[in-house]
């Protein structure tokens, strides 16, 4: 099995960080999920301006009522920079390594050799099992590793057992 989005090849921003002796075998954008959090703000930040709002307008304050929608408006923009930001994240294992690429302005590249993981595990909370996603949590023999976990991975089982499959192959796999 191959799970790849897009198509066979990783969009430009990630496939800038692949080697040439290598490629990609899983590409995944991190989960909506992630989206949670800024999607509840923007809902939780329009109710309380709509309330504002009545109690400003019987009040008649004018300039508190302009004040309150430009602070709902930066909740939006600060919304559309999260799903910026979402769209460019991912996470690539390729035949050596696994990366996690993040940032829109500020791109951060996290990545650990797949020879150099001694331990692989995943776990979900409740709220992940829901929705389908799991955290990645990789070991590495006594080292500090700039890619150690990896929230909101969608399908999680089936990306472990892949990986797993990478990180330890069996020797009929090995033998080819």
């Amino acid at each position: 099995m191959r799970l790849v989005t897009h198509g066979d090849s990783a969009p430009s921003s990630v496939n800038r960080y692949l080697l040439p002796h290598e490629h990609q075998v899983i590409m995944v954008r991190r989960h909506p999920a992630v989206l949670l959090r800024p999607i509840g703000e923007i809902f939780g930040g329009l109710v309380v301006a709509g309330l504002l709002s009545k109690w400003l307008s019987d009040a008649g304050g004018g300039e508190a009522l302009v004040v309150v929608w430009w602070a709902w408006l930066l909740l939006l923009i600060r919304f559309v920079w999260k799903v910026a930001e979402w769209s460019v994240d991912y996470f690539v294992v390729t035949s050596q390594r696994m990366l996690l690429t993040t940032g829109l302005i500020t791109r951060k590249v996290a990545m650990m050799p797949l020879a150099k993981v001694t331990d692989m595990s995943f776990q979900r909370s409740l709220l992940g099992r829901m929705l389908g996603y799991g955290e990645f949590v990789m070991e590495s023999a006594g080292q500090d590793q700039a890619l150690r976990t990896v929230p909101h991975i969608p399908y999680p089982e089936t990306l472990y057992l892949e990986v797993c499959q990478m990180i330890f192959p069996s020797k009929d796999d090995a033998d080819d």
